[in-house]
């Protein structure tokens, strides 16, 4: 545990992660998560990884009291294990933050002091760069529109322009790092346990809006991040739970306003492509 100097800012934030078969990251996430200003929790949660993740974790956990560790025998999915995460500390700032995601020193200090400048509530996430320098388009988006997308191809792109200013209000931001107070996660309850895998931080963010909180992503705030490491041996495992999920987010939030139509094409949509994503990933 890297001592803090009397100018660093109050550590009131817990960074919840999530692991399965995290092996190849975890150990410099959870490093750099130990050395970053503001972390006054760390809880791992782990759905039931069968590699090093838990030796790697207990590790850490040996040399930092922050370092909190549940390990679920199954894997119940990325939304129950960050509801867990959150609900076993009580810092009055929760970071989720993914196995791949390698913050800076500063990064959720950063993050905290855009909240700060807000007025009201917010849900926060960063500006990601893959490990080749290219940005991630996950990190700002709008909110899907699945019979527009039956119509267009473009509609398919749920990624937003970078605007220049420091703070952008978006729609929505990646589940690989996102930060909100306390208070907000237990007042939306937190993340719907029906996802799996996927679509799960576009429901939080909608949720969060509906709220009334403000959702934006910080573009001057960078952190690398190694997509998809613990999602690339399971194929099949991962489309299904993504179709899912986005299944059940229309189911949610656009099928109660459309026609039976609409709503039967929306699921042949989703249906329909399953089994060609299974073959683009294998």
């Amino acid at each position: 545990m890297t001592a803090s100097s009397p100018l660093a800012p109050a550590a009131d934030v817990v960074a919840v992660v999530v692991t399965h078969q995290s092996a190849s990251t975890i150990d410099a996430c959870l490093r750099r998560l130990r050395e970053a200003d503001g972390v006054a929790q760390i809880r791992v949660v782990d759905n039931g990884s069968i590699d090093e993740t838990l030796a790697i974790v207990q590790r850490h956990a040996s040399l930092d009291p922050r370092v909190h560790f549940i390990g679920n025998p199954d894997n119940p999915g990325f939304a129950v294990a960050c509801n867990q995460g959150a609900r076993d500390a009580d810092a009055p700032w929760i970071a989720f933050v993914n196995p791949d995601c390698l913050v800076e020193v500063d990064t959720l200090t950063r993050l905290r002091a855009h909240a700060d400048a807000l007025d009201g509530e917010c849900l926060l996430g960063s500006e990601l760069l893959g490990e080749d320098g290219v940005a991630d388009p996950a990190a700002r988006r709008r909110d899907p529109d699945f019979v527009a997308m039956l119509r267009t191809a473009s509609a398919r792109d749920l990624s937003l322009p970078r605007e220049p200013q420091p703070l952008q209000r978006v729609a929505a931001v990646s589940g690989a790092l996102m930060l909100l107070p306390r208070t907000l996660f237990d007042r939306i309850d937190g993340f719907d346990t029906g996802y799996r895998l996927h679509a799960e931080d576009l429901d939080l963010c909608r949720r969060a809006r509906e709220a009334g909180a403000t959702v934006a992503v910080a573009n001057d705030v960078a952190v690398l991040h190694v997509r998809g490491v613990s999602s690339r041996a399971r194929p099949l495992f991962v489309e299904w739970h993504k179709h899912r999920g986005l299944w059940r987010y229309f189911r949610r939030f656009e099928a109660p306003r459309r026609r039976l139509v609409q709503r039967v094409g929306v699921w042949l949509a989703i249906w329909l492509r399953f089994p060609l994503a299974v073959l683009r990933r294998l």
